[in-house]
């Protein structure tokens, strides 16, 4: 009998530490898609923030803090990072588990905007992509979602079936700004 081990996207292959940057694998808990029903949408909300204390997020936005969040994820849809969703949103939404479908990582570090400045089409200035924006973009060819997290803290999620072609883009890119000699 083949005996099976866990192990996560990124396993022993993160951190990552250049130029005064760190990549990090992370685990953010339980991942579920929440679409509302069609007329449930201030109901789900309520419940949202009834449940797990924190509201529905806006278009290009996020909710909650590390441990809780809900994360922008298209039109109608976002992302509940952390707790088990409470039974009372699926009478308002449909859930879907994607905790094994995704990748989690953080950049952090003074220069975290410049290395993903090298791989998204995004305006990643502070005055336009502050702490609590988040964008479903492209990353380099990647689908991906940037949720900027602090003043120089990003989390980013990919297809885990791409998590080494993240981790090699990010480390080329880090390097990169390293050389420029930004910190």
């Amino acid at each position: 009998m083949a005996e099976l081990t866990a192990m996560t996207p990124l396993d022993g292959m993160a951190p990552l530490a250049i130029g005064g940057m760190t990549l990090s694998e992370v685990d953010l808990g339980r991942l579920t898609s929440v679409a509302p029903y069609k007329g449930r949408d201030a109901a789900l909300g309520k419940a949202l923030k009834a449940a797990h204390g924190m509201g529905w997020p806006e278009p290009n936005r996020a909710t909650g803090k590390d441990g809780a969040r809900a994360i922008w994820f298209g039109q109608r849809m976002a992302l509940l990072a952390g707790p088990e969703p409470a039974a009372e949103l699926a009478e308002h939404a449909a859930l879907t588990d994607q905790s094994d479908a995704w990748t989690a990582v953080t950049l952090e570090g003074p220069g975290a905007a410049d290395v993903l400045a090298r791989l998204v089409p995004l305006d990643l200035r502070p005055g336009v992509f502050a702490p609590g924006h988040t964008a479903r973009t492209e990353l380099q060819h990647m689908m991906a979602s940037v949720t900027k997290t602090g003043e120089a803290a990003f989390l980013i999620l990919v297809f885990r079936s791409m998590a080494q072609t993240l981790l090699h883009d990010m480390q080329t890119a880090m390097e990169g700004v390293a050389a420029r000699g930004r910190p």
